[in-house]
């Protein structure tokens, strides 16, 4: 089999290859190029030492010395290099207390996770696959190296990376496999809540979002998000309806625990500020009901913000057709109807201006005004609304 590789992991392999040493481009990026997909990154492994590598090399970055990685940079793009390696004893469900260099590629290949992150290729010797990855990858399923038990004991982060590679390439999981993961699911107790997280969203963003319901069927979300432990099948079909956005699907999987529990939910899985915030709004307006009418728009559009409103639609759609609210939306947008305060035609330094004293009563004022412009948008006029004013004033 020839595979296309990239020009400069080629000039990557061949002048290791050159100067005497073996490499290879192995893992996810052989995977997903048989795949035909495009690989995020490409790894390569190399008999040769990270300080043999950096010799050849004009410009690396020493990323992981202590697990023999250097970073090879050409041009913009920077390629990780590993030194083949046997991983020692894991004591943490996590990490190996040691690593060390191995003599030949099956070695390095045989501490890998699943067969089909571990073939490996070059130009001289093709595909190396000596864990029937190929197979498993034409059989469509999810497998192990070697004993299942082993690889998820020595790290049970691949107990979840399990499901989301299923998720992410249609896959079954390989029975011994499953029943492994299913027995180990409370060792995932041991793994961060951000390794867990980026799991996660790679899950809910894949073409299959619908395999959480796989998490609750093996015991994996009663450890990862024991608020859900179940997951209806509303809300496997709504993940499902929505686009492959972050936000939006994080939303249709934690709408049944309410607004204050899904942020409580993200914070414990360390989600950024921004996340938090939209997810918890969304789950907040999803019931909200918008007419499809002008008035009704605009007052949606300041009580939930036109940053979210958008996004919201989409959301909704599940429960009901939005075209029509998506035309009204558009409408008001592009006729630049008045549904907030600072696209009223007066400020509050007019109002200063005017003599009002600054102080709460500038707000309220603004407020009494933007309430008449949401209903009669066409009193969005400066000199209007200074007569407004002048009468309020004058009470």
């Amino acid at each position: 089999m020839k595979l296309q590789i990239p020009p400069k992991v080629t000039r990557i392999l061949d002048t290791l290859s050159y100067h005497g040493y073996e490499a290879y481009a192995v893992g996810g990026c052989i995977r997903d190029t048989i795949l035909a997909r495009t690989p995020d990154d490409w790894d390569i492994t190399t008999s040769a030492k990270p300080e043999e590598v950096k010799e050849l090399f004009r410009r690396t970055v020493d990323t992981g010395l202590k697990h023999g990685t250097v970073t090879v940079l050409l041009g913009d793009d920077g390629y990780e290099v590993t030194t083949y390696r046997i991983d020692g004893e894991y004591q943490d469900h996590r990490h190996p207390t040691e690593v060390a260099y191995a003599s030949q590629l099956s070695e390095d290949l045989m501490r890998r996770d699943f067969t089909i992150n571990a073939m490996a290729y070059n130009q001289q010797s093709g595909l190396v696959d000596l864990f029937g990855g190929m197979e498993d990858m034409q059989r469509k399923i999810i497998r192990c190296v070697g004993n299942p038990r082993e690889r998820f004991t020595e790290d049970a982060l691949r107990i979840l990376r399990a499901v989301r590679f299923s998720a992410q390439l249609g896959f079954a999981i390989e029975g011994k496999t499953k029943e492994a993961l299913t027995s180990l699911a409370p060792t995932l107790v041991h793994v961060s809540q951000e390794r867990i997280q980026v799991e996660l969203v790679k899950l809910l963003v894949s073409a299959n979002p619908h395999y959480i319901g796989l998490l609750a069927e093996t015991g994996i979300l009663d450890v990862i998000l024991p608020e859900l432990s179940q997951v209806e099948e509303e809300t496997l079909q709504h993940l499902l309806k929505v686009p492959r956005d972050k936000r939006l699907r994080l939303a249709a999987l934690l709408l049944p625990l309410g607004e204050k529990k899904a942020k409580e939910v993200l914070r414990r899985l360390k989600f950024d500020n921004d996340t938090i915030s939209m997810v918890g709004r969304l789950i907040k307006w999803y019931h909200r009901d918008i007419q499809p009418e002008q008035l009704d728009m605009r007052m949606a559009l300041n009580e939930i913000g036109d940053d979210l409103l958008e996004d919201l639609l989409t959301f909704q759609e599940y429960r009901h057709p939005v075209e029509e609210l998506r035309s009204v939306y558009q409408e008001v947008i592009k006729s630049g109807q008045c549904y907030q305060l600072k696209q009223l035609k007066i400020t509050g330094n007019d109002l200063i201006a005017m003599g009002m004293v600054p102080g709460r009563q500038i707000g309220q004022c603004l407020q009494e005004c933007l309430q008449m412009v949401l209903e009669y948008p066409e009193r969005n006029e400066t000199e209007y609304l200074q007569n407004c004013v002048k009468k309020i004033m004058k009470q």
